[in-house]
C-alpha cells in the first residue's frame, strides 16, 4: 500500500514537470532520441536501485547519476538558458502556465494563423513569392540553422517585410516555430518525384520535399501566378484562396494532426 503526503505529492509534480519540459525541448531541437536515453537511464537506475536493492550496482548507477547531472546541464544549456530568461520575465508564469492549457494554445495559436494567412492574401494579390514552414511534431532545426535567425514573433508586416523583393532575405523559406519566426532564407530539400507538374517551380518542389522529410505545413505564394498553396504529407493542394488556406492549417495545426484527405 503506498503512503503518499503533501510533499511526496510536490516532489512527485516537480520531477513530472521537470520531464515533460525536457520532452518538450526535444521536440524542438530535434533530441527527441536523447531524452529517450535519458529516461531509459533514470528508468534502470530507479529500478537497480529502488526496486532491486542491489547494492554495488546501484552505487555505480548513483555515480554515473551525479555526472549525468552535470551533462545534462552542458547538454541543454541554450533551453535552461531560455526558461529562466522565461521565468524572469513578465510573462514567465503566464507562459508556464500556457505550457500546460491547451485552451491558451488554441487561442495564440489562432492570433499568429490569422496573421499569417492575412500575409498570404496581401503577398498573392501583389504576386509577391513566399515559402513558409510550419513545425508541428518533427523538429525543422537543421533547415532552420540553414538560414539567418530571426527569433521573432509573427505578424503580418514582418512576414511581408522578409519577403518583399528588395530585401536579402525573401530568396528562400521562412521556418515557423510555435508563432515565431525561427530563422529566414532557409535552404529546403527538393523533391525528385516525377509526377510533380512540369509548371511547378523551385519553390513548390522545395515544399513538397520538405513535407516528405517531416510533418511540417509548408505555405507557397506563387511569384508568377499568386497563387497560394499547401504541401503537407508529400502532397501539394494548389489554387486556395485565403479561407480555404486559413481552414486547412486550422485543422492541421489542431491538437490532433490528422493529415489532408
Amino acid at each position: 500500500m503506498w503512503d503518499f503526503g503533501i510533499k511526496d505529492i510536490i516532489d512527485i509534480l516537480v520531477v513530472a514537470t521537470g520531464m515533460y519540459w525536457l520532452y518538450r525541448s526535444s521536440q524542438r531541437n530535434g533530441s527527441l532520441v536523447l531524452y529517450q536515453g535519458i529516461l531509459a537511464v533514470l528508468l534502470a537506475w530507479l529500478i537497480v536501485s529502488q526496486i532491486l536493492r542491489m547494492k554495488l550496482l546501484g552505487a555505480i548507477f548513483d555515480s554515473l547519476i551525479s555526472v549525468g547531472l552535470i551533462a545534462l546541464i552542458v547538454l541543454f544549456q541554450n533551453e535552461i538558458r531560455r526558461m529562466l530568461m522565461r521565468v524572469g520575465s513578465r510573462r514567465g508564469w503566464t507562459s508556464f502556465m500556457a505550457m500546460f492549457g491547451e485552451e491558451g494554445k488554441s487561442e495564440s495559436r489562432r492570433v499568429w494563423l490569422d496573421a499569417l494567412v492575412l500575409a498570404c492574401r496581401n503577398m498573392s494579390s501583389q504576386r509577391v513569392g513566399a515559402l513558409i514552414c510550419l513545425e508541428r511534431t518533427d523538429s525543422l532545426q537543421q533547415y532552420a540553422e540553414t538560414g539567418d535567425m530571426i527569433d521573432a514573433r509573427l505578424t503580418t508586416r514582418l512576414v511581408e517585410q522578409i519577403f518583399c523583393k528588395n530585401t536579402p532575405l525573401h530568396d528562400g523559406a521562412v521556418v515557423v516555430r510555435e508563432g515565431r519566426i525561427e530563422s529566414a532564407a532557409c535552404i529546403l530539400p527538393v523533391s525528385h518525384n516525377m509526377e510533380i507538374p512540369q509548371e511547378l517551380g523551385l519553390r513548390h518542389r522545395s515544399a513538397i520535399g520538405l513535407s516528405e522529410l517531416s510533418d511540417a505545413l509548408v505555405v507557397i505564394v506563387s511569384e508568377e501566378t499568386g497563387d497560394i498553396s499547401l504541401a503537407v504529407g508529400g502532397e501539394i493542394h494548389r489554387r486556395l484562396d485565403a479561407h480555404a488556406l486559413q481552414k486547412m492549417l486550422d485543422q492541421q495545426m489542431s491538437p490532433v494532426l490528422a493529415p489532408v484527405s
